[in-house]
């Protein structure tokens, strides 16, 4: 079987939203030799991605979503093991990861959480609709080095404007990067609000942390 093939197992799994499938396919791919990232950005989040298209079609519900998220906390978890020793040892950063207030949207933000947790960052998910002096004591909290903020909807993207300023209100804006995401933000309204940078997608979003905190 090609690494293709195997990553539409492993996305096919996370759509069943069955653990079983997903475990299996997770130790399928392992035993191909196919690297933990791999199988978790190619495969898993790839799936979760088109978990995501299907409930905002109304073809999938919340319960179908919350069991493939659940189907991919226990494939991922069976990767741990595969991870690099100084990934676990020697965190990359503390990052504060969440969804701005009034916002219920969570499946891409759970997915760059994930994505983030297995490059080696220490992620703090503060989950959905999270009301935004909640950022800033969870990033005093953690002493983190990073906080992300997801909007899905253009009505929530001012929540993380209103973040940053409240940072540079409290003195902590210096001290921390800030990268944001979501459907309705953009490069250029990441520069328009002072943030670090804007990540499309879980990919990029790893790769720019990487790029400010290392």
């Amino acid at each position: 079987m090609s690494n293709e093939e195997m990553y539409k197992e492993l996305s096919d799994a996370i759509v069943s939203c069955k653990n079983d499938a997903v475990e299996a396919a997770v130790e399928k791919a392992r035993g191909q030799g196919i690297a933990p990232a791999d199988i978790i950005e190619n495969g898993l989040a790839a799936g979760m991605n088109e978990v995501g298209i299907l409930f905002e079609r109304g073809k999938l519900f919340l319960p179908h979503v919350m069991m493939a998220a659940g189907a991919m906390e226990a494939g991922v978890a069976l990767l741990e093991a595969d991870m690099p020793k100084d990934a676990a040892s020697k965190k990359l950063g503390v990052i504060v990861n969440g969804t701005v207030e009034g916002d219920v949207h969570d499946i891409g933000k759970s997915i760059v959480s994930t994505m983030l947790q297995s490059a080696g960052f220490e992620v703090h998910d503060i989950g959905r609709d999270v009301p935004l002096q909640v950022f800033i004591d969870k990033i005093k909290e953690t002493d983190a080095d990073m906080v992300g903020m997801s909007a899905l909807m253009t009505t929530t993207l001012q929540g993380q404007k209103d973040v940053i300023e409240m940072l540079k209100e409290q003195g902590m804006r210096d001290n921390i990067k800030i990268m944001v995401g979501g459907a309705p933000a953009t490069h250029a309204w990441a520069e328009k609000i002072g943030a670090d940078c804007y990540a499309e997608n879980a990919s990029e979003a790893v790769a720019k942390a990487k790029e400010l905190l290392i």
